[in-house]
């Protein structure tokens, strides 16, 4: 039975939710453009995490199951020497990367749920790698996040470099909120920067603290499965489950608390409430929050000249109610959502390819292309 306590949170929760949301956010519309469609490009595909394109316009397509896919001229080859994947839960194979100046070196990032370490289970590793005729060669783990667990839920995790050449990459909180995210002893909750060898640059915020995970930039996070650059500015944005709502959409920044859980714009499953709160001093508010949750997955902005209508738009995959959102921004702030490609599937990835063109990953399908209508 719930106490009088628990109820009177509930209720100033959702007063506070409500009060902020006629601030912050904005309702979502269907979309009513016919300009575009998608059409299918790489077919039976379970959960295609990661893509990542190379010169010759083929794609490298991570499985969460443990295959990394080279699609090429309408063929799928699997790749060799893929790292040991502790599949369990939300924890797979994750996300791929390529070096910005890939042409060159030819590295490749991919993050992945490993079993490597002390301990059951498994956590969050971050492999650098070449590929060699279909086999990964050269390998070598950058970042393994500790302590290894069986747990299924919040592995994280999206890869991404900044104008600088950083590598940035996101862990989840292990569903250990109480433990993880606040602590910067620890791993878990974490958005993480490195050199692109797997050195701790000099200037990362925590990198004279004691006891600190040095590899850390910013804490206070859930389960941010969404990264991309923001290709006007060069700012690493973010994109995080909540619980039950508070979704949200966080701009990286150094040494920055996100607050998680001691502020959050949601609650829990069973609809009882963690926190009273949804903002303190010393941390951050989300740029924008979603109530209720969409569940986001993949995101990337639009810069392409392929979609003026949508030029300096940003995509967002919804996983739970199965669309691929747009969000019309200005000054950072969201002054409009629209639904795209209702009823498409559980997007797991969105990206803009160097084709110009936008990529869409969808759970049980394949990848699916957005092309202007004929």
């Amino acid at each position: 039975m719930r106490t009088i306590f628990s109820i009177l949170s509930i209720i100033f929760m959702s007063c506070m939710s409500c009060a902020q949301q006629t601030e912050s956010e904005v309702k979502a519309e269907t979309s009513t453009t016919n300009k575009y469609t998608t059409v299918a490009v790489v077919s039976d595909l379970n959960i295609p995490w990661g893509m990542a394109f190379l010169q010759d316009g083929s794609m490298l397509i991570t499985e969460k199951t443990g295959e990394l896919i080279h699609f090429k001229n309408g063929t799928k080859t699997n790749i060799e020497g893929v790292p040991e994947i502790y599949l369990r839960g939300q924890g797979g194979l994750m996300d791929i990367k390529l070096h910005p100046d890939y042409e060159n070196n030819g590295w490749i990032y991919i993050s992945y749920a490993s079993p490597e370490g002390e301990g059951n289970g498994g956590n969050t590793a971050i492999l650098r790698a070449k590929l060699d005729n279909n086999t990964l060669v050269d390998k070598k783990v950058l970042y393994k996040a500790e302590p290894n667990t069986k747990g299924g839920r919040h592995w994280g995790s999206r890869i991404e470099f900044d104008n600088e050449g950083y590598l940035y990459f996101s862990v989840g909180d292990r569903a250990n909120r109480d433990v993880n995210p606040q602590d910067i002893t620890r791993d878990c909750g974490k958005i993480y920067r490195l050199n692109d060898d797997g050195s701790i640059p000099k200037d990362n915020p925590f990198i004279n603290t004691a006891n600190a995970k040095t590899a850390i930039y910013s804490y206070g996070h859930r389960n941010p499965q969404g990264m991309t650059k923001n290709p006007s500015t060069g700012e690493i944005w973010i994109n995080e489950h909540g619980p039950q709502g508070g979704d949200e959409i966080n701009i990286v920044q150094k040494g920055k608390n996100f607050g998680w859980p001691v502020i959050s714009y949601g609650i829990n499953y069973d609809g009882t409430a963690f926190t009273d709160i949804t903002e303190k001093e010393g941390m951050e508010q989300p740029l924008f929050y979603w109530v209720p949750s969409i569940a986001p997955s993949g995101m990337t902005f639009i810069s392409s000249d392929k979609y003026p209508d949508w030029k300096g738009s940003t995509l967002v995959g919804s996983l739970k109610f199965e669309y691929l959102e747009r969000l019309v921004l200005e000054n950072n702030k969201v002054v409009k959502r629209e639904k795209l490609f209702e009823d498409i599937g559980r997007v797991r990835n969105v990206i803009e390819a160097p084709d110009g063109y936008i990529y869409v990953a969808v759970e049980g399908k394949g990848i699916v292309k957005i092309v202007p209508e004929n």
